[in-house]
């Protein structure tokens, strides 16, 4: 597959155009962001360490039947992906209180919460990603009451294959985030799914595993993430 122009350059992933007006490339970089792009700094290794970790977890997706735009992994950095037109609506899953669920709602951080919640946000980063309901999803034409179902419904489904796979590893998956787009009519996963985008503690110490130690200062960003892969079984080196 040829790499040509660059598509979209984000905070931590490149999207670039190939030779097949139907795949993309998709390259995850050293940049690590938080609070809207307002924290930046390079991380060594870290683009490696999710490029191999989305794999990883996507591959596990795919095998328990939701489809994902992932087609390969190309380098150390570099995937090759389908081109979807992506929907501008973040799902989030919560199992566990933390972030902004503590912040908005004044409840204690690590309440358990059964049955886990839902929330829909507009990916908007001049906004800081607002939060949406279904309403506003049809209203604006985002995306369809069905793609809003199946959304839902992956959503869930994700939830079940990887809280038993965090869980076998000893790890507890406190939230996360996902993107859906439409390829050939069909809603997938799209996006990725690493440390960067979830919330990932040690199941016994609530030791934090994820993108939360950088946002708040904690150091070993890059540490954990090879850490929750090692556990995991994804081949880094």
């Amino acid at each position: 597959m040829e790499k040509r122009s660059e598509l979209y350059r984000g905070k931590a992933k490149t999207v670039y155009h190939t030779n097949d007006p139907n795949r993309l490339i998709l390259e995850f970089r050293n940049d690590t962001s938080a609070f809207d792009g307002e924290k930046v700094e390079q991380l060594d290794d870290k683009g490696m360490v999710n490029n191999k970790f989305n794999h990883f977890i996507m591959a596990k997706l795919e095998e328990a039947g939701i489809p994902t735009q992932l087609d390969e992994r190309l380098s150390d950095t570099e995937s090759l992906v389908k081109k979807l037109d992506m929907i501008p609506v973040e799902c989030v899953i919560r199992n566990v209180a933390a972030g902004s669920l503590v912040r908005r709602l004044g409840v204690e951080e690590g309440k358990e919460l059964n049955p886990p919640t839902f929330e829909f946000f507009l990916k908007n980063d001049a906004l800081h990603d607002p939060m949406v309901n279904e309403y506003h999803i049809q209203a604006f034409g985002w995306a369809t009451a069905e793609q809003i179902e199946k959304m839902k419904a992956l959503t869930f489904k994700v939830n079940e294959v990887l809280k038993a796979l965090f869980a076998d590893a000893r790890l507890l998956l406190v939230d996360y985030k996902l993107e859906f787009g439409v390829f050939d009519g069909e809603i997938m996963l799209g996006d990725e799914f690493t440390p960067d985008g979830c919330r990932l503690w040690d199941a016994e110490t609530r030791e934090k595993l994820d993108k939360d130690r950088f946002r708040q200062g904690l150091g070993g960003v890059v540490e954990a993430y090879r850490e929750v892969a090692k556990r995991l079984g994804v081949q880094l080196d």
